[in-house]
Formats: structure tokens, C-alpha cells, sequence
């Protein structure tokens, strides 16, 4: 792998860890542990700018990092596997719709847009309920059935969490995208 290219997956990683550990604002009210972090878009701006692996392993590392450096016991060890593998489909899903040459710019991203935000929602719920419910419960004695109730949980809070955080990651990332990508041929 090419100097410049690891150089840059390290940067994005960076950058990306950065905005996970210090810029998180809760969407939910009635949920404050929900919140968003912007540290999708070093991510996206990888898959953009280097491949769908290179993103991967920008998320991979920001997802270590962040262990290393602000680890948040049980709530990062049951979390960060969902959000590693939520943001896995998430790009994989971006970056298939990003990659439909015959369709127009705009249609691109608003496929991109929603099939994003859809296969990420749906991907957080399946987790969530098949995975953080039963580990939150046995290991962090936070039962989500008892204080919530499973239905609404998963429809009042994670449904429409993941459904925000995908309208304003996936938008901010293709807004900053045209920027980023004149910066890269400058320099290039």
C-alpha cells in the first residue's frame, strides 16, 4: 500500500476518533445516551476519496482508537460492534448507489441518501433488539423491556435516532464532498 495512501487513511482515522470523542450532541430527548457524533464523515470522505476497504479500515481504527483513548466500559464494548457494523453496511450501501456511473449526480445521492438511511435504520434495530437489549440487561443491569418496553424502544427511540442520524450524516458528507474532493485535486 502506497505511503501517501496510508498517511491518509491514519489522517481520516484521526480526525475521524476526534469528532467521536468530543463532539457528540444527543438527538432524542427522552433518550440522552442516543447521540451523534460526526465521525461518519472522515469515514465517508475515505470511501469517497480512497475505496470501500480503506474505509473500512478508517473505521476500524477510529473504533480502536477510541477504545485506547476514551473507553467508556460496557456502553463502548456493546455499542461500538453495533456502530462498526452499522456504519460496515452503511458504506457498503453508499458506496454501491455512488458508483452508478449511468445515473445522474443528484439521483446518485438521493438514492444514496435514502437507501443509506433505511438499510442503516433497519440495521440498528435488528442489532439493537437481537444484540444491545439482552447484553444491556445481563451486563449493565439496564433493562430496556422493564423501563421502556421492547416496542417502544426500538419505534419512539432507535427508529427515529438512526433515521435523523442518516438523513444529517449521509447529507452533511455529500454537502462537504464537492469541497473536499477540489481540495484533493489541488493538492494532487
Amino acid at each position: 500500500m502506497p505511503t501517501r495512501k496510508l498517511t491518509l487513511i491514519a489522517l481520516l482515522a484521526a480526525l475521524s476518533t476526534l469528532l467521536m470523542v468530543f463532539i457528540s450532541i444527543p438527538l432524542i430527548p427522552a433518550a440522552p445516551f442516543f447521540k451523534l457524533d460526526l465521525s461518519f464523515i472522515p469515514i465517508f470522505m475515505g470511501l469517497v476519496l480512497l475505496d470501500l476497504k480503506s474505509s473500512y479500515g478508517i473505521l476500524f481504527l477510529r473504533s480502536l482508537l477510541k477504545l485506547l483513548i476514551a473507553n467508556a466500559g460496557i456502553n463502548d464494548y456493546i455499542g461500538l460492534p453495533m456502530n462498526i457494523l452499522g456504519y460496515m453496511l452503511l458504506l457498503f450501501v453508499l458506496n454501491w448507489c455512488l458508483q452508478q456511473k449511468n445515473w445522474r449526480p443528484w439521483m446518485r445521492h438521493t438514492t444514496a441518501l435514502i437507501f443509506g438511511t433505511f438499510s442503516l435504520t433497519i440495521a440498528m434495530i435488528l442489532l439493537n433488539y437481537l444484540y444491545a437489549l439482552p447484553l444491556y440487561a445481563q451486563f449493565a443491569n439496564f433493562n430496556i423491556r422493564q423501563i421502556f418496553g421492547v416496542w417502544n424502544y426500538l419505534l419512539v427511540m432507535v427508529v427515529p435516532f438512526n433515521l435523523l442520524e442518516g438523513v444529517i450524516l449521509i447529507g452533511l458528507s455529500l454537502v462537504l464532498l464537492p469541497a473536499i474532493q477540489r481540495i484533493v485535486r489541488r493538492v494532487n
